[in-house]
């Protein structure tokens, strides 16, 4: 038996690559570990935030579309880090979307934001 454990990991599709992987590493502080290269200036990518990772792609046929801007995506993403303030405040400046400002709340001080490409993002700790 291998020593793996489970994890779960987001897969967000977008609908340019190329800007999500800049937008997340100037904003989020993440690394891009891998890329794939794909038809059409498309690509497919793993993402490592503090250790923590994800992967994205391009819209394509069999891989799904990405959340229209304009609406609300059903599934939120969170990134639990103590470096929550700033990350939050860097995202805003690389052009996420304040949707709840960082505040402390009764166990957490986290903050909700959705980024250029849609994803909600919910950036906090716990106290």
């Amino acid at each position: 038996m291998s020593d793996s454990k489970t994890t779960i990991k987001p897969f967000l599709t977008v609908n340019n690559g190329i800007k999500a992987v800049e937008f997340y590493t100037s904003a989020f502080g993440a690394i891009e570990k891998e890329r794939f290269e794909i038809e059409n200036q498309k690509i497919s990518s793993v993402i490592e935030i503090e250790n923590a990772e994800f992967y994205l792609s391009d819209e394509e046929p069999c891989d799904g579309a990405s959340p229209d801007i304009k609406s609300n995506s059903s599934i939120r993403i969170i990134l639990e880090t103590k470096n929550a303030d700033g990350i939050f405040e860097k995202a805003i400046k690389f052009g996420a979307i304040e949707i709840c400002p960082m505040t402390t709340e009764e166990d957490w001080r986290i903050g909700k934001l959705k980024d250029p490409f849609g994803h909600i993002w919910e950036i906090g700790y716990t106290l």
